[in-house]
């Protein structure tokens, strides 16, 4: 057996590797931090109050707050009582973007937050558990004279969760609720350049709809978009990556099939997290920019997770096979009780995806954030999958340190060698144990990230729309795990170059004497690395 190119190239260039690899992540980083700007940008709108006096509407009339075809505006409601203006026939107009501006295809998606100002009135105050009725419509045009065309309309309904700091007394009326800004609206493309938005309250008393919810006063929307200069940054570095991860995927692949023995399971596993890799480095959201794929959000939560689910998978196959005995190694049905739960949590990541973004390819203004049990079970998950991950990275810990106490348990063979051929396996257990420290920092970083990410979305949804993290962070673990799937993949490929051919042949009995007691006494089987051999535990043992 040759080996694998991590025990037989030579230190020199193995720095080289190394420090090339670094300078990469280093660049990933930068490429975030200097070129790309914020990942989101946050727009307030303050709606206007227009007045809709055609009361009983054959089609849509859709009210624009500006511009040559403006609705008939108010300014407070005092001047809707005043002029007898009932509150069915206000509507609250909020085009997007500002006038002047135009959305982009490379915005990606338009993520909005509803925040309602109520008054406090001592006639009119909110009561407890009151809903919000909203009739929501949404249109687009993509240019300044063309007629609106209807996107979506949904009649929505949202709990108003309000505090009132003063007292309740009529010294105090006029004074501002504290409410809880509310999830109104996700679109998972903007390929159009204008939206209007036409949001009514209906009130019916007979109903009770819109009945005990204060006196609003103004709605204001926080429009949340994806920033072009930022997508333009991701696609171009998916682009550069792509062929890279395959190139090295399908060079790897082609040494492991030239050798004469089967592919083990680690060496499969590398594979198909090269595979995963490639899945998720595919730019098809260039087609994004061009088409109104609205399911891209989907499909890129999708890809994401089924990388989340091998890489977690491979970290946990890899350090296993390094641990288990030759009688146990090379199946991977050993190892279901602990793929299986991260199958598990991933099929339920799938479910909560889908009971969100998968409704709002038809309903955009659906939001399972919208009821006290949807806030509570999204709340539920986000903190429980937070909890799990650092369970998980816990659990990848104690695994990584009973490799290394079961490669030091085998260095007990290494002081009946020559010195050249022990300071040759030193060398290797060194190289093993750098990359499994490598391993722990990645899986590290890929924890932080997916719990920020889950605790991000969530702020996103809880209203407090000014945390953003920093493209370099994101571009940055992006580069970070093509640059950790290429190393493994060149690092535990097939060498051509065997270490006993660069020794002298006087000592080359010896060489070949202590060759026979590491891959025979201690393991008895092939395998990618001498490391690999050297921590497989016989029965006998």
């Amino acid at each position: 057996m040759a080996g694998a190119i991590i025990e037989n190239m030579s230190t020199k260039k193995l720095v080289i590797v190394g420090v090339t690899l670094l300078l990469f992540q280093a660049l990933a980083f930068m490429v975030g931090g200097l070129i790309a700007p914020g990942p989101t940008s946050a727009i307030e709108y303050l709606a206007t109050k227009c007045v809709d006096r055609i009361k009983h509407r054959q089609e849509s009339k859709w009210l624009m707050p500006w511009g040559p075809q403006q609705c008939e505006k108010l300014q407070n409601f005092e001047e809707a009582m005043a002029k007898r203006i009932e509150a069915n026939n206000i509507v609250f107009a909020v085009h997007i973007p500002m006038p002047g501006n135009e959305m982009s295809p490379w915005f990606q998606f338009i993520l909005v937050i509803l925040q309602l100002d109520i008054m406090f009135k001592m006639n009119n105050q909110i009561e407890e558990g009151a809903v919000v009725t909203i009739d929501v419509s949404l249109a687009y045009r993509d240019d300044l004279f063309s007629e609106w065309t209807e996107m979506a309309h949904s009649f929505e309904h949202r709990n108003l969760n309000c505090n009132f700091t003063a007292a309740k007394t009529i010294e105090n009326e006029g004074r501002q609720y504290d409410c809880d800004p509310l999830p109104f609206m996700e679109v998972g493309s903007v390929a159009h350049k204008y939206y209007l938005i036409n949001i009514r309250l209906p009130v019916n008393e007979r109903k009770k709809i819109n009945i005990g919810i204060g006196e609003i006063r103004d709605i204001r929307l926080v429009g949340i978009h994806q920033n072009g200069g930022f997508t333009k940054v991701w696609f171009a570095m998916k682009t550069f990556l792509t062929p890279s991860i395959l190139i090295i995927m399908i060079w790897y692949w082609r040494r492991i099939t030239l050798m004469t023995r089967p592919p083990v399971l680690l060496e499969k596993v590398i594979f198909a997290l090269g595979i995963s890799m490639t899945f998720i480095n595919i730019p098809v959201e260039w087609f994004s920019v061009g088409f109104n794929w609205t399911w891209m959000l989907l499909f890129g939560d999708i890809r994401q997770g089924i990388f989340y689910s091998m890489l977690l998978s491979f970290w946990i196959i890899f350090c296993g096979e390094h641990l288990m005995d030759q009688s146990e190694r090379n199946r991977f049905s050993v190892y279901w009780k602990q793929v299986g739960p991260i199958v598990f949590g991933s099929f339920c990541l799938f479910i909560f995806d889908m009971c969100e973004r998968g409704v709002q390819l038809t309903n955009p203004f659906y939001s399972i954030w919208a009821s006290d049990i949807g806030t509570e079970l999204a709340m539920s998950f986000i903190i429980v999958a937070g909890i799990c991950a650092c369970l998980y990275f816990l659990f990848l810990c104690f695994m990584v340190f009973q490799v290394f106490r079961n490669i030091s348990g085998k260095r007990t063979s290494l002081p009946a060698m020559s010195k050249a051929r022990r300071l040759h396996y030193e060398g290797l257990i060194f190289r093993f144990k750098f990359l499994m420290l490598v391993t722990l920092t990645c899986a590290a970083m890929t924890i932080i990230f997916f719990i920020i990410s889950q605790v991000n979305e969530g702020h996103w949804h809880w209203g407090d729309h000014t945390v953003q993290v920093n493209s370099a962070f994101f571009t940055g673990i992006y580069g970070m795990w093509n640059l950790y799937v290429f190393a493994i993949m060149f690092l535990y490929a097939p060498s051509h170059k065997r270490y006993g051919d660069e020794q002298s042949n006087g000592d080359g009995g010896a060489t070949s004497g202590e060759d026979i007691q590491l891959t025979t006494t201690i393991t008895h089987a092939d395998g990618p690395t001498e490391i690999y051999k050297m921590t497989g535990k016989e029965a006998q043992e």
